[in-house]
């Protein structure tokens, strides 16, 4: 089984390309599983936004519950995501069938997120496995059942190597995490900064 290091207290990305921006998050691991904090300040196709969200997880890296507010000129959005850790999910109480098999959420202004599948599934070298994520869109916080493929590639030193597919954004790069499980590189998307 995969293992990482215990988790820094924080990790920050540079968000790039596909947007111009800033991740920070501030991680806290408890007895019973993970909170995280986090904060997106962004540019995207000439239109700033901020996306504020409070995840936690169990200890097995399932996602028990994610708030999500998003801010931009056209008004404030929030959200509240749960989940049973067996693939049942709400969305603002309401039952979400169409996320009925998801693990994970994915928050499309998060680099964070993507160590949730890594940190889940442990894949050894050569395995692969199906994650589907409610994914939740930045601009209106929309949420919709995203289809993904993680395939553990060879590790370069500490780093461990994934080739990510999205079938619906017709997106496949290869994610590049560190010791912590923490995303380095996101082609297209984001680069660690701390």
């Amino acid at each position: 089984m995969t293992t990482f290091s215990d988790l820094p207290r924080t990790a920050a990305w540079q968000h790039r390309d596909a947007r111009i921006g800033f991740e920070v998050v501030f991680l806290q691991a408890g007895d019973d599983g993970y909170r995280v904090e986090g904060h997106t300040v962004a540019v995207e196709d000439g239109e700033a936004w901020a996306v504020e969200y409070v995840i936690t997880l169990d200890l097995g890296w399932l996602t028990q519950s994610a708030r999500v507010e998003g801010h931009r000129a056209r008004g404030r959005h929030e959200l509240t995501l749960g989940a049973d850790g067996a693939g049942g999910w709400t969305i603002n109480s309401a039952p979400a069938p169409e996320l009925d098999g998801c693990l994970d959420v994915d928050l499309e202004a998060s680099s964070f997120t993507n160590a949730f599948p890594v940190h889940r599934l442990g894949l050894e070298i050569g395995q692969q496995a199906d994650a589907p994520a409610a994914y939740v869109r930045a601009l209106d916080l929309n949420v919709e059942r995203l289809e993904q493929r993680y395939v553990r590639g060879q590790n370069d030193g500490n780093c461990q190597h994934y080739n990510y597919t999205a079938p619906a954004f017709e997106f496949e790069a290869e994610l590049v995490y560190d010791e912590f499980g923490l995303l380095i590189d996101y082609p297209g998307i984001a680069v660690r900064a701390a």
